[in-house]
């Protein structure tokens, strides 16, 4: 079929052809005198990008999940109690892997399609008085249901039970387009990949952790091999690496954060939030909703519609696909079948986004959702309309 298909998935995103002409170099020496002007570079540069200037930030070629992997077994002690909130299917995979490395996992279960409520975090820890939970475990924006919970509310439950543990966040698919302050929100270790808000491929995985998680890494018992952080930072404070590292991705990772830097992290969180408004005000005018159940906490990168009473929506991303080259993303675990998701994060701007919104229309209509044509398209020129782009 002719023309470039669209890419709506919640990750990998679309990648700008500055990123890929940045990744498109002969491989090259990684232990030249070099190479140390590009990795001292992206680990600074990075810092603004979580929102921190005490931490420190490393690159792994990993997912985020392996990030999770290695959060965990560098800061906490074999079988540690753990503390995870699980409200999707990503916060279940984080609680999941807690429990595969062997930590006493204790899980607060909340329904899908809600936001991380910090009172059941208090209670939990106000109940553990002898301090055995050695840390919490949250998804900022869990991708499976489009919702983002509150961390600074999440951290002021924590002091609030005057509780020790240490804060891991799950940033994957908010970290480069949401708003996140590690230092100034009290995180200890945040994690991301390079397919999502770096507008990348698949293949880094990113940890940012607080001095007081780096604190507990040297004197960790817990068995450590690749993910190991240690041989990491003596590597990385040469500008180095203790293996060898995709460079191409490295150069990748270059050109994403000078072109964060470019358009500025808060207009990138500004434009997000807007084109996520357009998506709801689409959402909206076809006459669904949304699986977020407060409207308040829908996000801004990811939006999961439910679709009717009767209608697969597997049958809506099928055809999406077949007849109108456009990938949606799918409905995991218990929500299989029963909504479809719009990534709008990354490079994307508003007539990407109205191309997808139509696409996503007639694929409605071809499953029996009766939508009127072009009501979500100009629903959302509608929004756009009232909310204009701040000027240049």
């Amino acid at each position: 079929m002719a023309g470039r298909s669209l890419l709506f998935i919640p990750g990998p995103t679309n990648v700008p052809d500055r990123i890929l002409r940045a990744m498109h170099r002969p491989q090259e020496d990684h232990r030249s005198p070099d190479h140390p002007t590009l990795v001292r570079g992206i680990f600074e540069d990075l810092k603004p990008v979580f929102g921190t200037t005490v931490g420190r930030a490393f690159v792994f070629p990993s997912s985020g999940s392996g990030m999770w992997e290695t959060a965990l077994i560098n800061t906490l002690a074999p079988g540690a109690k753990v503390l995870v909130v699980r409200k999707g299917q990503f916060s279940h995979l984080f609680a999941d892997i807690c429990t595969r490395l062997g930590y006493a996992t204790e899980i607060i279960d909340v329904e899908w399609g809600a936001a991380t409520p910090p009172d059941r975090i208090a209670a939990a820890l106000e109940a553990d008085r002898q301090h055995e939970i050695q840390a919490v475990c949250v998804v900022h924006n869990e991708t499976a249901t489009g919702v983002t919970s509150d961390i600074p509310a999440i951290r002021a439950a924590m002091d609030t039970a005057r509780h020790p543990a240490l804060l891991f966040v799950d940033g994957v698919s908010a970290i480069a387009s949401l708003d996140f302050q590690l230092d100034a929100w009290g995180v200890d270790a945040s994690i991301t990949g390079s397919q999502k808000g770096f507008m990348m491929p698949a293949g880094l995985g990113i940890l940012a952790m607080s001095p007081k998680a780096l604190a507990r890494v040297a004197d960790s018992t817990q068995p450590r091999g690749y993910f190991d952080l240690r041989p990491m930072i003596a590597a990385n404070d040469t500008g180095y690496f203790p293996y060898t590292p995709s460079i191409p991705l490295l150069h990748g990772l270059r050109e994403a954060l000078d072109m964060l830097r470019e358009e500025g992290l808060p207009a990138v969180i500004a434009r997000h939030a807007r084109l996520a408004g357009g998506v709801r005000a689409a959402v909206g005018a076809w006459g669904l909703s949304l699986c977020a159940k407060d409207p308040a906490r829908a996000s801004n990168t990811v939006s999961a519609i439910m679709t009717p009473e009767g209608v697969n929506a597997a049958d809506v991303i099928r055809v999406a696909y077949q007849r109108h080259q456009v990938s949606l993303g799918a409905g995991l675990a218990r929500m299989a079948g029963k909504l479809f998701r719009i990534g709008h994060l990354g490079d994307l701007n508003e007539w990407m986004i109205l191309g997808g919104l139509g696409a996503v229309e007639l694929a409605l209509r071809d499953v029996g959702v009766r939508v009127a044509p072009g009501s979500g398209v100009a629903a959302a020129q509608g929004f756009w309309e009232a909310h204009p782009r701040p000027a240049a």
